[in-house]
């Protein structure tokens, strides 16, 4: 048995860490043998050492056997498998293994390591627990509790922990602590008279005060720190260049870049990736050519700098001579692809990081799905999402939701909106206006219903989406009930899009006077275009062309330059035979330069998007397309009642 202790220490001398896990399992199934054979030639200090040795290894099944298969154990063996299983994020074993331990086996270290775990995970009554049983406590216990009240918020509760905590083991990291997490709280000024009593500053203080400042846009203050600093650190640097940065003060973050005395990967990346920000791409590029050893950050800070700008063919280039990618290249570049609406190419990029063994995570698949342009590819997308396991990401499938009714799909919308268990008010709000949309009034209002019911309280958003549907639905009781209670009972500030929602029910439902007298009563500030247009529509609705003109003219007063106001207005001229006015408009229109935009369709036949504009005659089976609606589509919506001789 001493031969196999011997031998194993002559091995973990020689190998490196990846063999440790093998020694440990070699070593875990010689000990049985050892009990039988000399029960005192390992001790409990032997597994220790050993089981730590296996954990810093990485191999954390090999260090729980070794636990596992301890005679007897003492407080370090808890101590150091509770922090073994910390270390590699698995959080739920270690608080097994911790509540599983006697308590006279709960050393000061694995308290201490409990309470920081819970600290950090925000369950700060549990980690208060812990902290009030330990029979004593060190200055990372006092710490880390301290933290994770300013982390959520809670700055007195830290601030009364502070001032309970013994001077003694008050030490440079507790303060740096307070520091930040006053600043974080918005409380700078605080921060810094924290920072004015510690009794020893050290760089990190320093440094730290500096990051409150930047981060609360108080540049000039965290400057004047920096100047009168004793000793600066690279850190320190970098956060006033990032600063400098942030408020668009190029000049200022390049003089002080130039006068480091030294500069490491995150400075330059720091400056590539602040000159992209202020719309200096071209003097970015200059310093990402002049970056010596330039890390991955730096090329996705460049990347991310073309996709910004919808430099596609750039930032395409850059990409396929990286000589190595992580997903937020991959990220980076799908979504520069999504934004600039090249649906192929996303979904090639898309396929080529899943063969690159890169897995997608949230990120990716959102700007997957917002590059679809098209039913089949939000189908192909919603695929995917189900096939990977993120459909039960609540973001994601609420992206989902909005991109299936975009394309007019609203089965996939609710398919997507009942196999997700997780939904937020953003969730409830989508699906509302998935229906509100696609002209299903009531089935929006029956899961209005259900969001009540379910204790989601609505948005501003929402009662749009409600609104709305109580419009198609011809629901005006109903609409005015919802537009009063947006204030009376949810205390929510009225929208303009919620008085031209009013407007509407009461245009639809042929109530032109009382949708005019909304708009009298309305607050100035809430007076805009979207209000006036469905007025006018009402008025051209319900043949009420005494108001026509008047509210036409107030329209185009308010937007001049967009074109919206002058089509409803042509619209209306056109249907009441008006038609002087409608060719005095359309001069207008011309003489001003305002632009309709063409009106379009989309088909997708074989997995591929056709877009035809109006008035389009560029495909080469136009004639054979005009024929068929002509002669099938035009009398069937002729037999609806809908008169397209009227439609600018």
């Amino acid at each position: 048995v001493i031969q196999i202790k011997r031998r194993l220490g002559r091995n973990d001398r020689r190998r490196n860490n990846t063999d440790s896990s093998q020694n440990a399992t070699t070593f875990a199934r010689a000990l049985p043998l050892q009990v039988r054979t000399a029960e005192a030639a390992f001790s409990i200090y032997d597994y220790n050492v050993r089981m730590g040795e296996v954990g810093r290894g990485g191999n954390v099944a090999a260090a729980r056997k070794l636990f596992d298969d301890m005679p007897e154990r003492d407080k370090v063996s808890y101590a150091s498998m509770i922090s073994i299983y910390l270390k590699h994020d698995e959080f739920h074993k270690a608080e097994r293994l911790f509540c599983e331990t006697p308590a006279c086996m709960r050393s000061i270290v694995a308290n201490s390591a409990m309470v920081h775990a819970y600290a950090k995970a925000g369950r700060i009554d549990r980690a208060q627990e812990i902290f009030d049983k330990m029979p004593e406590r060190n200055a990372f216990s006092w710490t880390s509790l301290i933290s994770g009240y300013f982390k959520l918020g809670k700055v007195d509760n830290a601030l009364d922990l502070f001032r309970k905590m013994p001077e003694g083991d008050k030490n440079e990291i507790t303060w740096t602590n307070v520091i930040l997490g006053l600043a974080r709280n918005g409380l700078v000024f605080e921060a810094r008279g924290a920072f004015d009593r510690m009794p020893v500053k050290n760089v990190v203080a320093w440094t730290s005060m500096i990051k409150a400042y930047v981060e609360n846009s108080l540049v000039d203050e965290a400057f004047e720190l920096f100047k009168v600093m004793p000793m600066r650190n690279l850190y320190s640097w970098n956060i006033m260049i990032c600063g400098f940065m942030d408020k668009n003060r190029v000049n200022e973050a390049k003089e002080l870049f130039e006068s480091m005395p030294w500069r490491n990967a995150v400075s330059w990346t720091t400056m590539v990736t602040g000159l992209a920000r202020n719309g200096m791409t071209v003097l970015a590029r200059k310093y990402f050519d002049q970056t010596p050893n330039k890390d991955i950050s730096a090329w996705n800070a460049m990347i991310t700098a073309y996709t910004g700008e919808g430099r596609m063919v750039e930032a395409g280039e850059l990409f396929k001579s990286m000589p190595k990618r992580n997903i937020v290249t991959w990220n980076a570049i799908i979504d520069g692809y999504s934004k600039d609406r090249q649906e192929d190419e996303a979904f090639l990029h898309f396929v080529s990081m899943l063969r690159s063994c890169i897995s997608p995570n949230e990120t990716s698949l959102t700007s997957l799905l917002t590059s679809c342009t098209g039913i089949l590819g939000v189908l192909q997308a919603h695929g995917l999402i189900v096939q990977l396991g993120f459909d039960t990401e609540t973001s994601l499938a609420n992206t989902l939701i909005t991109m299936c009714y975009r394309s007019g799909d609203i089965s996939s919308a609710r398919v997507a909106f009942d196999n997700l268990e997780a939904k937020d008010i953003v969730t409830w709000t989508a699906m509302i206006l998935a229906y509100s949309i696609l002209g299903f009034g009531i089935h929006a209002l029956q899961v209005f219903a259900r969001m009540l019911r379910s204790g989601h309280n609505p948005d501003g958003i929402t009662f749009v989406g409600v609104l709305s549907a109580c419009s198609h639905a011809g629901f005006v009781k109903k609409g005015r009930m919802l537009f009063d209670s947006i204030r009376s009972a949810y205390g929510l500030e009225l929208m303009p899009e919620h008085y031209s929602c009013l407007v509407d029910i009461l245009g639809r439902a042929g109530l032109v006077n009382e949708a005019m007298k909304v708009v009298d009563e309305m607050p100035p500030d809430k007076y805009d275009g979207v209000v006036l247009g469905a007025l006018l529509g009402a008025c051209r609705l319900h043949g009420v062309d005494e108001l026509v003109d008047q509210i036409g003219d107030e329209l185009i007063e308010i937007e001049p330059a967009s074109s919206g106001g002058y089509v409803l207005l042509a619209n209306a001229y056109a249907a009441s035979g008006k038609w002087d006015k409608f060719s005095e408009l359309r001069k207008k229109m011309k003489d001003r330069d305002v632009k309709k935009l063409p009106g379009l369709s989309q088909i997708d036949v074989n997995g591929k998007s056709h877009v035809f504009l109006a008035r389009d005659r560029s495909h080469p089976e136009m004639e054979e397309m005009y024929k068929l609606l002509h002669e099938k589509l035009l009398p069937q919506m002729q037999d609806f009642g809908f008169d397209t001789a009227v439609i600018l």
